[in-house]
């Protein structure tokens, strides 16, 4: 599933994707407005994330040309703070609007509400797909459920969302820090022991063998990876 990064500040618009694609998404970057209101009609993107201060065409002119033509969702990301400005960009049909400096955890999190949210209005027609299945194992993304060869696994909420990233992302390790923050937030109580107990208990649920694991090993010293 790919997503359309218009945004003039190299360093924002390389954090965005960076963020993007530690979720799975695949990402292309349009640094002013002509270039992006191109690649945004001719191809075919699950939501454009959206700078107001380009050069060429700015912002709203762009989401207004587009949205003449598609129905794709839009978020506007802007260092354009006054109600004024998101009145006329949710206006010009932008499906959201935020603010600089923003959370990139949150951006993640509305990115993938609002696709979820145009696949339910459109009936389902995007790429997605909504079970992962890795040798016996089957996530299923819509239900939040997970069998290992066919029998379910009850998990909370937190054992589940730590698989499924881990799952999403195969065979790159990520430290027990990086997990933490991802999964219960930089401002979350608690610590980085946390991790390690919920990668236990969820181990206990899909391994067949806890000598041999086949799906999350360790890395000694680093952390954790998913084998893909």
């Amino acid at each position: 599933m790919k997503i359309l990064v218009i945004e003039d500040d190299k360093s924002i618009a390389e954090l965005e994707r960076d963020y993007l694609e530690i979720n799975g998404y695949e990402c292309d970057i349009a640094y002013d407005g002509k270039e992006g209101l191109e690649l945004a009609l001719n191809n075919d993107y699950a939501l454009v994330i959206l700078d107001i201060m380009l050069p060429g065409i700015d912002g709203f002119e762009l989401c207004s040309k587009f949205r003449e033509q598609r129905e794709t969702p839009i978020i506007i990301l802007s260092a354009k703070k006054d109600d004024i400005d998101k009145v006329r960009g949710l206006g010009l049909g932008a499906d959201d609007y935020m603010t600089k400096p923003f959370s990139p955890n949150e951006l993640m999190a509305r990115v993938k509400s609002h696709i979820n949210r145009y696949d339910r209005l459109t009936g389902g027609k995007s790429n997605s797909n909504k079970i992962l299945e890795i040798r016996g194992l089957e996530i299923d993304k819509d239900s939040r459920r997970v069998f290992v060869k066919g029998e379910e696994k009850m998990m909370p909420a937190k054992e589940y969302d730590l698989l499924l990233f881990l799952a999403e992302n195969p065979n790159r390790v990520f430290s027990k820090d990086y997990i933490f923050d991802r999964i219960w937030g930089m401002d979350a109580i608690g610590d980085v022991s946390t991790v390690t107990v919920h990668i236990r208990r969820i181990r206990e649920k899909i391994e067949q063998n806890m000598n041999n694991v086949q799906y999350i090993e360790t890395v000694w010293g680093v952390g954790y990876r998913f084998k893909g």
